[in-house]
């Protein structure tokens, strides 16, 4: 009986999913084609690749001796396709997971450059805070994250994408023109990011200590809305200069002249460097790639 390249897939994507139904659908197929490509591959080979318990699946010693040399034929066959050039080759999904600020700004681009790239691979696309993100990036329920720090958990493989300094901003009708100060900042409700987040927590911290009164801090886990509130009058926002750059040259919002700033957002891509396939990693390097265009990081 011959091996084939989905019986070798279908391997390690169970190895590296834990399950029969997480692979079907990571491979977009049945659990018995899962299982019916476990069972030829164990024939070929005259050996059991893998405990089934509850729902769950566990590798045998023989199944963890083999993973390796598994991954280095998916690998090697990837390798091919590259050097060939006809990455058209290459199919299945990218799970993408971005932040709202990515998705406001160059993540278009991005789909576009990873399209000519590998056409026949769809974006599954999630769109979330980066601490959810993380979360989904370790359950192996998104491949890739495009997020900002801090981390809680060190991932394997990981590009520096770039910094985005945040602005005050305010509807022009406000007038905030300088010198600003604390106090004549908390006049205004404060729009920040939502709680649990570093701007969230360096913007209280940095208005409590300067004791003014009346603070009102609004907190939200979109900042377009943000961005909407402001230009609506509705208070001052810390927003990524990236996002609200053209409603200022519109004269929507206005920059507040304000001598402090949160941290800039700094941005990553992250994904498992060891189980990766080669359009995962690639994604990371057009990620980069497009970011950086016309100077739009730092």
């Amino acid at each position: 009986m011959s091996i084939t390249l989905k019986q070798i897939e279908t391997f390690v994507q169970v190895a590296d999913l834990g399950s029969f139904r997480a692979a079907a659908e990571r491979l977009n197929t049945t659990q018995p084609n899962i299982s019916n490509r476990i069972a030829g591959l164990e024939t070929a080979l005259g050996a059991q690749l893998m405990e089934r318990d509850a729902g769950s699946v566990r590798l045998t010693p023989k199944g963890r001796q083999l993973l390796d040399h598994a991954r280095q034929v998916l690998g090697a066959t990837e390798a091919l396709i590259e050097a060939s050039g006809q990455t058209a080759l290459f199919t299945g999904a990218l799970r993408l997971g971005v932040t709202e600020m990515i998705a406001h700004t160059w993540l278009r681009d991005f789909l576009r450059a990873f399209r000519r790239a590998y056409p026949n691979i769809s974006v599954e696309l999630t769109v979330d805070m980066s601490a959810t993100l993380e979360t989904e990036l370790f359950a192996r329920t998104i491949d890739i994250a495009f997020q900002n720090g801090p981390f809680t958990r060190q991932a394997s493989g990981t590009q520096v994408i770039g910094a985005y300094p945040p602005v005050w901003v305010a509807s022009p009708a406000l007038n905030l023109t300088a010198p600003i100060s604390a106090q004549d900042m908390a006049a205004h409700p404060i729009l920040t990011h939502a709680r649990g987040t570093r701007q969230h927590t360096e913007v209280v911290d940095h208005f409590r200590a300067h004791e003014v009164s009346g603070l009102r801090i609004v907190p939200s886990s979109n900042l377009a809305v943000g961005a909407q509130m402001a230009a609506n009058g509705m208070g001052i926002a810390a927003l990524p200069r990236i996002m609200v750059k053209s409603e200022i040259e519109k004269g929507e919002l206005a920059e507040v002249p304000y001598g402090w700033l949160p941290t800039a957002l700094e941005f990553a891509a992250r994904f498992d460097s060891a189980t990766s396939p080669a359009h995962v990693r690639r994604a990371a390097e057009i990620a980069a790639d497009v970011a950086g265009a016309d100077g739009r990081t730092g």
